[in-house]
């Protein structure tokens, strides 16, 4: 009995022009055992909905992608190293970078969110149906204008556009953008604007915040060993900061 996964995106009208998205994502056993779960196929329907499955379809034409579908890494309390520029992460660096200038959100940020989300795999899909990169809701590509959340550029615009929305509406705490990017925004503000105690929230918490300074170090320069003391160039006292604001590049 093999697995069929099918994802589906409706375009519709909406108001100044912009798309709105729906995705329903359905999960059922298939009927023969011929049937091949085999990596993933993009067809487009009549109405415009964009179908993704991971079980040739039958009966019409269909765009063969590379991969397939994974599962998005499970919950846990562990804090993994910060991935280096290696070549997987190479290949959305430019992407990554670009958002986070244009939605004014630390770079760092943005990668930490990549990473605990995904682990960099942009054909993650998790059981409650986030799907991608940055792991989006169906509601909250939606919001973000994604209008195919599979493909790697539009997934970190709109995750890059919904931190920004979120440092908004917590003054660039970065703590509590976190915790609703993971949680929502509603739980935050239910628990006073609080890290909510669910497990895994608190969890996430900790692992993205981890890695978003492990990648803010590895951005920083080096300063030179042999400079030295009071020598332009030499390592200074710059200051401290107890945590991290949305603020900090």
């Amino acid at each position: 009995m093999g697995n069929v996964l099918v994802l589906s995106f409706q375009e519709a009208a909406r108001r100044r022009r912009a798309v709105m998205l729906a995705l329903a994502v359905g999960v059922w056993a298939a009927g023969t055992s011929e049937a091949r779960a085999d990596g993933i196929y993009k067809y487009v329907e009549k109405d415009g909905t964009i179908v993704y499955t991971n079980v040739p379809p039958s009966g019409r034409k269909a765009q063969r992608l590379p991969g397939t579908f994974r599962a998005a890494p499970a919950s846990s309390d562990y804090v993994p190293q910060a991935r280096g520029p290696d070549e997987l992460r190479r290949k959305y660096d430019e992407l990554m970078e670009s958002a986070a200038i244009r939605y004014r959100v630390p770079v760092a940020l943005v990668r930490a969110v990549v990473q605990a989300e995904s682990n960099y795999d942009p054909t993650a899909v998790s059981p409650r149906g986030a799907s991608g990169l940055m792991q989006l809701m169906p509601d909250t590509a939606r919001e973000m204008f994604v209008k195919d959340i599979f493909d790697p550029k539009e997934n970190i615009e709109g995750g890059t556009r919904y931190l920004r929305v979120l440092a908004n509406q917590f003054s660039g705490d970065m703590v509590k953008m976190v915790a609703a990017y993971n949680a929502g925004p509603d739980a935050v503000a239910k628990w006073g604007g609080t890290v909510p105690p669910y497990a895994e929230t608190q969890d996430y918490v900790r692992k993205v915040i981890a890695l978003y300074f492990q990648y803010k170090d590895q951005a920083a320069p080096v300063a030179p060993s042999a400079a030295p003391p009071g020598a332009p160039g030499g390592v200074g006292g710059s200051g401290g900061a107890a945590g991290a604001r949305a603020s900090e590049q």
